[in-house]
């Protein structure tokens, strides 16, 4: 599945307990996570929390948002089994 926002096109790779919503995404969504090439989102009481991830080659890497550690991140960071989801930025449509 793919989704459009602010023009960045993403692919949807991961929606575990079909936690995405677009309209939360939306909502939550700025400029801000554009650089990024994976974004994670988790529900923590109710409410959307994002969270960019980069790939080594991208220029805004930086260990700690390294996706290599996106799963130990679900696991410190994130409620226990919470719903989640990750899209991954696929092109820009400019």
């Amino acid at each position: 599945m793919e989704i459009v926002l602010n023009n960045v096109k993403y692919k949807v790779i991961k929606n575990e307990k079909d936690a995405l919503h677009l309209e939360d995404l939306e909502a939550c969504f700025t400029d801000y996570f554009e650089s990024f090439d994976y974004i994670l989102g988790d529900y923590s009481y109710g409410k959307l929390r994002l969270k960019g991830f980069n790939d080594k080659e991208n220029k805004n890497f930086k260990p700690l948002n390294d996706i290599a550690t996106l799963d130990n991140y679900i696991l410190k960071y994130c409620a226990f089994g919470c719903r989640h989801f990750v899209i991954s930025r696929i092109k820009s449509l400019q």
